[in-house]
């Protein structure tokens, strides 16, 4: 019997229907198999070892306070060769490095510009996750400027019953007492000065002062490997400080809030009368950089590339991206990116180029 097209069609249909019918009744052995073999994948797998030699950057959260869903509390994951380090533990820094595949086990070292609550309210889960992921027998070295011991020693104390549960459940080889927590290590910077904070093989890491009144102490950091290097402003008004510190860097990640659209959220909470949020909305932008601003820093240090960091407000449209970003390309010639949770950006050490991805 010879089968027309309609009938080849139907018959196409029927079998598409029985195969979707065989697959849903073993969906469940079949989901199982396969979370098996990503549960093995993601285990053993270690991203570290599949990346050049050079600096890295993998952003954390890109955002600010204000709820953003593509956009979690600040915090920068830089590699440098094989060595892992966090700048800024905003709310969904731990989550989003597990997300990238990153083993949290292995961050040696959590840098903190300065301690206002979004660039502190990771931190509790970052100390829990790093302890024991990895069964770490030595607490996390957390350098800071005046008051980083504060804010350490608060944590360690809100986290001490944990701690207890955690050790008498599994035991000391699993999760060693002597590594929970962290060690807060604290650093002074001077005027026009950066401060050497940390050093091993290879890298070096510098603190420098920034213009976050009424937070003081504020500061941001310079980050070398080996003949690549980036700068993060942290939170800050425009700054030579930080104009110096990035001269002729690979990468400044700067902060960057757009005044027009704050005025957009000004003006709507006047319009709902609630007058002491339209304050807050308009206070907020005499402490922080434009986006423009942000640019023309980073034309006078002749830099790379230009991430913006710590998106303020959210930009959940397409056109707003472009509201964000009027006047920066008029005011810096290089590559400039807004910056999202799960970019990635890799320098390889011995080039000059800059390769961009996204993580998830």
């Amino acid at each position: 019997m010879r089968l027309t097209k309609t009938s080849l069609f139907f018959l196409l249909l029927a079998l598409v229907a029985l195969l979707a019918g065989a697959l849903y009744a073993f969906r469940e052995p079949l989901s199982m198999a396969v979370a098996k073999r990503v549960v093995v994948q993601r285990m053993s797998s270690n991203p570290l070892q599949g990346l050049p030699d050079g600096l890295h950057i993998a952003v954390c959260g890109a955002g600010s306070p204000m709820p953003d869903e593509k956009r979690g509390g600040p915090c920068t994951l830089v590699i440098a060769g094989q060595k892992m380090f966090v700048f800024d533990a905003g709310n969904a820094s731990v989550r989003n490095i597990n997300k990238m595949g990153f083993n949290t086990g292995l961050i040696e070292g959590v840098f903190l510009t300065h301690f206002h609550s979004d660039h502190i309210d990771g931190m509790g889960e970052l100390l829990l996750q790093r302890w024991v992921s990895n069964s770490n027998s030595q607490p996390l070295n957390v350098f800071g400027p005046e008051g980083v011991d504060t804010v350490v020693n608060g944590f360690m104390q809100a986290y001490s019953l944990d701690r207890g549960y955690r050790v008498a459940h599994h035991g000391e080889a699993i999760v060693p007492s002597s590594g929970f927590g962290a060690k807060p290590i604290q650093f002074k910077t001077q005027a026009f000065e950066t401060t050497l904070v940390y050093e091993s093989q290879d890298t070096k890491i510098h603190a420098f002062t920034v213009a976050h009144a009424p937070i003081h102490p504020a500061v941001g950091y310079k980050i070398q490997y080996k003949d690549r290097s980036i700068v993060i402003s942290g939170d800050t008004t425009p700054s030579v400080h930080v104009t110096k510190a990035s001269q002729g860097v690979d990468v400044l990640i700067h902060e960057a809030m757009s005044m027009e659209l704050m005025k957009l959220l000004q003006d709507g909470a006047k319009t709902a009368k609630r007058d002491k949020l339209e304050q807050i909305m308009k206070d907020i932008t005499d402490y922080h950089t434009s986006p423009v601003q942000a640019a023309e820093i980073a034309q006078q240090a002749q830099v790379g590339y230009l991430l913006l960091h710590h998106i303020a407000p959210p930009l959940p449209l397409p056109g707003l991206v472009d509201v964000f970003l009027k006047g920066t390309s008029d005011a810096f010639k290089g590559k400039i990116q807004v910056a999202k949770d799960g970019d990635f950006l890799s320098l390889p050490a011995g080039q000059k180029t800059i390769q961009v991805s996204h993580l998830f």
